[in-house]
């Protein structure tokens, strides 16, 4: 249940699917627990212009970050992963202005970006060496910016997995994690 949670605050806003493709779990099982989750007050479904979704609600938050900390003292990881945020946090300054300059129109190069996919191997190496739900994330910005090249959309898209939109997630998955504000 945890991922399942954790998932829904890293998207922000997903239906099914998307919540159970986030760590590969079983989309039945995921209906399942997102029903259980809504019966406690965690999340909630909603639907607007076509769209549904399930998002957290303040209590389901809550007990995410609860879930959170007991998993990250359980596996003694404080430190580790607040290392990798104290070395994440000067590369976000950096990929923030990389992106903006992208959607701004003012640098449409890539050599930012895979300066941060290499670096994005070292953070995710350290961090599953404690925690494996954090597996991936360089994968998927690895592949957004080689789909970049034919659809720029992939570098900071929000319709599709872009590297912004796994930078993002990343950032919160470490905030949470560590039960920090931004």
């Amino acid at each position: 249940m945890m991922l399942v949670l954790h998932a829904v605050r890293l998207k922000g806003f997903a239906d099914t699917a998307a919540v159970a493709a986030r760590f590969g779990l079983d989309p039945g099982r995921t209906e399942d627990d997102l029903l259980d989750a809504e019966a406690y007050g965690h999340v909630s479904r909603s639907a607007f212009a076509g769209l549904s979704g399930w998002s957290l609600t303040e209590r389901g938050r809550r007990h995410n970050e609860a879930q959170l900390r007991d998993e990250l003292d359980g596996a003694g990881a404080r430190d580790a992963v607040g290392d990798v945020h104290d070395r994440f946090v000067p590369l976000n300054a950096h990929a923030n202005a990389a992106f903006t300059a992208w959607q701004l129109g003012t640098d449409r190069g890539t050599d930012t970006f895979h300066a941060l996919a290499g670096q994005l191997r070292g953070l995710e190496r350290a961090l599953t060496a404690r925690l494996d739900r954090f597996a991936g994330y360089h994968e998927r910005f690895a592949t957004a910016l080689d789909r970049s090249a034919a659809d720029p959309a992939w570098i900071t898209g929000i319709e599709v997995d872009s590297c912004h939109r796994v930078w993002f997630e990343l950032h919160e998955d470490l905030v949470a994690t560590l039960g920090i504000t931004r």
